[in-house]
């Protein structure tokens, strides 16, 4: 049953990309996959994503600050990739755009990456921290400390490091089919 469902995506997915023109998109594609390469080299780089993801995060504690602490300072990391995940099935169950989807993803990816420099960032503070206040508090180094566990925030930021690639590879390898399509069906 999942099976079929999935097959059905991608026909669908493989449906749509034959009639569209590969060459607006191909750099877009470019970009994402130096991003991600990027993104997996140099914990610290920044994105054109990075903006949009830090404001999404600061939002994500001004939502969840009515359910206790460990909600707030959990939901910044909550908001940064719920957007774009959300965003990503947007783009698929709402616009019906393969290529935004791809987007939507890739994005998702960066978002975690940028997460795990923070979760690795608690047992050091070296980041430079925003917040509301003149002493912003990092949210990680709070949590990880409150559950006893911040010895363990670069086996944390690994995962997440996993996490991002395995996204980034599975958005750029998706894409990447798109664009063959795109390429093939213009022929």
């Amino acid at each position: 049953m999942l099976r079929d469902y999935v097959a059905a995506l991608w026909d669908d997915a493989m449906e749509w990309a034959e009639g569209r023109s590969p060459w607006g998109r191909l750099p877009l594609y470019l970009y994402l996959g130096y991003a991600g390469i990027r993104h997996a080299v140099d914990p610290m780089y920044r994105s054109w994503f990075a903006g949009l993801t830090l404001v999404l995060h600061e939002l994500g504690h001004l939502f969840f600050r009515f359910f206790g602490r460990t909600l707030m300072l959990l939901g910044g990391s909550v908001f940064q990739l719920l957007i774009p995940a959300l965003v990503a099935l947007y783009f698929v169950f709402r616009q019906r755009d393969w290529f935004g989807a791809v987007v939507g993803a890739s994005w998702l990816a960066f978002a975690t990456w940028e997460l795990a420099t923070y979760v690795g960032d608690a047992n050091k503070g070296q980041l430079a921290l925003v917040g509301m206040s003149d002493d912003p508090i990092h949210d990680w180094d709070a949590l990880l400390t409150g559950w006893h566990v911040l010895n363990h925030a670069d086996t944390f930021a690994a995962a997440l490091r996993v996490l991002a690639a395995g996204t980034c590879l599975a958005a750029l390898a998706f894409g990447g089919v798109l664009l063959f399509r795109m390429l093939r069906a213009g022929r």
